[in-house]
């Protein structure tokens, strides 16, 4: 019995970097939650290929066939996820992406980071 024991130990690989605690696993899930939708996921895309990570709302709304309303619900997902900010100037407001947020979105995704 013994044997059949150290079998099963020794048959698994080593960790190669720490996991995910279970707050982490909560607070980015919540992030990904966010990007789920195709919609926020194009949102959050457009606004960080404008030059500086930022895009005012005139630049987003046009390119869906979307109300605004509805564009701005999606919007406030991605802000109150922390994925962007939002800072009004004038009459609009412009999105900024947090670099910081997304960096460490992709340092789940690389395998061994």
């Amino acid at each position: 019995m013994l044997a059949v024991l150290d079998e099963a130990v020794g048959c698994c690989s080593p960790l190669v970097c720490e996991p995910l605690s279970a707050e982490q696993a909560v607070e980015l899930s919540r992030l990904f939650k966010a990007m789920g939708d195709p919609v926020r996921l194009r949102l959050l895309s457009l606004i960080a290929s404008h030059e500086g990570g930022e895009a005012c709302v005139c630049d987003l709304s046009g390119v869906f066939d979307l109300t605004g309303p509805t564009i701005s619900h999606h919007l406030k997902v991605l802000r109150e996820a922390g994925l962007i900010s939002g800072e009004r100037r004038g009459t609009w407001v412009y999105y900024r992406v947090h670099p910081e947020t997304l960096a460490r979105l992709s340092t789940v995704l690389v395998v061994g980071a």
